[in-house]
């Protein structure tokens, strides 16, 4: 499963070929959570609220960016790296 970025001890990552709707996994120690590109929700899982909050911040400003990375990994190329939250 690539890493597609990591800030703040957070890791996001997508799988190849992964199942519908369009997400990406964010992971801090041991929380782990699938979140929906297009409505930014939870599908499973949790993060600390801080973490959350961070998780959810850099998602609504490369939502373009997680697109296009989910397009790679379903077609099993390599998604593009996308800047950390700063």
């Amino acid at each position: 499963m690539p890493t597609i970025s990591s800030f703040y001890g957070i890791l996001i990552r997508m799988f190849f070929n992964d199942h519908a709707p369009p997400h990406f996994h964010a992971e801090y120690g041991e929380y782990k959570a699938i979140i929906d590109i297009k409505t930014l929700s939870i599908l499973s899982g949790a993060l600390p609220r801080r973490a959350h909050d961070l998780v959810l911040d850099w998602a609504h400003n490369h939502q373009l960016e997680l697109l296009e990375d989910w397009d790679l990994c379903m077609s099993k190329q390599q998604p593009k790296y996308i800047e950390p939250l700063k």
